[in-house]
């Protein structure tokens, strides 16, 4: 089944990636527009629609705003509920689409995902998702520009 979705547990991630937003806090709106930037960047490499998921007490004062209809998904949680029950949600919903991927070290929360056929990954592997697949977009890039370089040379 393909994958039709990424659902990631916004702050389980960002307290994984101390790199991410150095010296901001981790529930900090620099340390969120960062980690959502990167998102974006993934997103566009693999294809593949990415959510991030965010407990919402206190932080709803600024959200990262959607620029385009491509834009990574950034959902809060509201009063009462935590992101946990968003991602579960989604997750269940999504299996009749294809399959999902959560992305969270929460322990309960990946038993939970998998018991109803989701797939999941840890923070830290999720983080070397990320890297290999910018690694491998910016090297295809650069064997592009360089492919192009010579046709345009053998052009002149």
């Amino acid at each position: 089944m393909a994958l039709v979705r990424i659902l990631i547990d916004g702050y389980s991630l960002l307290h994984n990636w101390p790199e991410l937003a150095e010296g901001a806090p981790r529930h900090s709106e620099t340390a969120r527009d960062a980690l959502v930037e990167l998102l974006q960047q993934y997103q566009d490499a693999c294809g593949t629609p990415v959510t991030v998921f965010f407990d919402g007490r206190g932080s709803r004062r600024t959200k990262p705003k959607n620029q385009s209809g491509n834009a990574v998904e950034v959902l809060f949680s509201s009063s009462g509920q935590t992101a946990d029950d968003l991602i579960e949600r989604a997750a269940h919903r999504f299996q009749d689409y294809g399959e999902v991927l959560v992305v969270t070290d929460d322990n309960a929360e990946r038993s939970i995902v998998g018991g109803f056929g989701g797939s999941t990954a840890s923070c830290d592997n999720f983080i070397r998702m990320i890297q290999n697949a910018l690694a491998d977009l910016a090297e295809n890039l650069n064997n592009h520009n360089r492919s192009e370089r010579d046709r345009f040379k053998r052009s002149r």
